[in-house]
């Protein structure tokens, strides 16, 4: 029988120390809650 596929990420080096500091200090723009806002009009509308 086939094994699960198994899935992961795996950072080494600077893209890991810049994924943690991202983790650690997140940048919210102003552009990404417009955003977020025009997603959830539109979920509204379409809601069931």
């Amino acid at each position: 029988m086939a094994k699960p596929i198994e899935f992961g990420l795996v950072l080494e080096g600077e893209d890991a120390k810049e994924f943690l500091e991202n983790d650690k200090n997140p940048v919210v723009t102003d552009e990404m809650i417009e955003m977020f806002k025009k997603a959830r009009e539109i979920y509204e509308r379409n809601r069931f």
